[in-house]
């Protein structure tokens, strides 16, 4: 029988919201979101059509969070078109998305780049002799 590991380091409220039926992925303003662990880094991906580099911010929190934002204002001016908008409904989109990181990723390293309607952020992991493995025994009372 398969197991399914746990995402250990996305809380699991963001799995709990986003692997259920309760939000139909076609109306929903939260870009579709693959997190990818490799050997040495962590990979997540964002699909994001029609935007550019502009329109992100990503960056590290008080906390070492990884916050990604993402606002596109349209601009409402007519241009030379052949055609004219009947209906123009959107005209701003805003979206932030806060992810814990583990305590393994190389904060210093962490690069971000927009590819083919995808947002991909590298997250480097540090070397195995960086991380912390402190023993501590806890007595029973």
């Amino acid at each position: 029988m398969p197991v399914r590991r746990p995402q250990q380091w996305l809380p699991s409220i963001f799995n709990d919201f986003f692997d259920n039926n309760l939000m139909t992925r076609a109306n929903a303003t939260a870009p579709a979101v693959n997190v990818i662990e490799n050997e040495n880094d962590y990979r997540v991906e964002l699909a994001v059509p029609g935007m550019t580099k502009d329109d992100f911010k990503v960056r590290l929190d008080e906390d070492n969070n990884l916050v990604i934002t993402m606002e596109k204002k349209y601009d409402n001016r007519e241009e030379k078109k052949e055609g004219k908008y009947l209906r123009r409904e959107f005209s701003y989109t805003k979206f932030q998305q806060t992810m814990i990181l583990p305590e393994n990723v190389d904060e210093s390293k962490i690069s971000a780049k927009v590819d083919n309607g995808v947002l991909v952020i590298d997250v480097p992991k540090l070397p195995v002799e960086h991380t912390k493995t402190v023993e501590k025994e806890i007595i029973v009372q």
